[in-house]
């Protein structure tokens, strides 16, 4: 049985940190490319960040360029999302996402998300 499991979500004010885990099971994690997504209230659901198989390239969308770090560990099977200097903009649920194609086939699995609250 698949699952990702986020973990690490809550309320902090701006300028603080949080660090998102996302543990994964029932697939051979280290195959998967890795990404984090956020949804804000009212709006589309935006990718955040994302990471490779081995972990040597990760690109990140420009509004959290310099703030977030995305990595992950293949040991422990799990993806982290390391998120500095909060904005209030950041709130949204933010979900754990794991992708692979492989030839004509794609295999991609959510987690059921964690809220983070940027708020003072």
């Amino acid at each position: 049985q698949v699952q990702l499991v986020e973990s690490g979500g809550g309320l902090v004010q701006p300028g603080g940190s949080l660090r998102l885990s996302c543990a994964a099971s029932g697939f051979t994690f280290a195959m998967y490319a890795m990404s984090w997504y956020r949804q804000a209230p009212g709006k589309e659901r935006e990718l955040v960040a994302a990471i490779t198989t081995a972990g040597g390239n990760t690109n990140y969308a420009d509004s959290v360029k310099g703030r977030f770090t995305i990595s992950r560990d293949n040991a422990k099977n799990t993806v982290y999302l390391q998120m500095n200097s909060l904005k209030p903009e950041d709130t949204a649920v933010y979900y754990c996402n794991a992708y692979r194609r492989q030839f004509n086939n794609e295999n991609v699995y959510w987690g059921q998300g964690t809220q983070v609250t940027v708020s003072s």
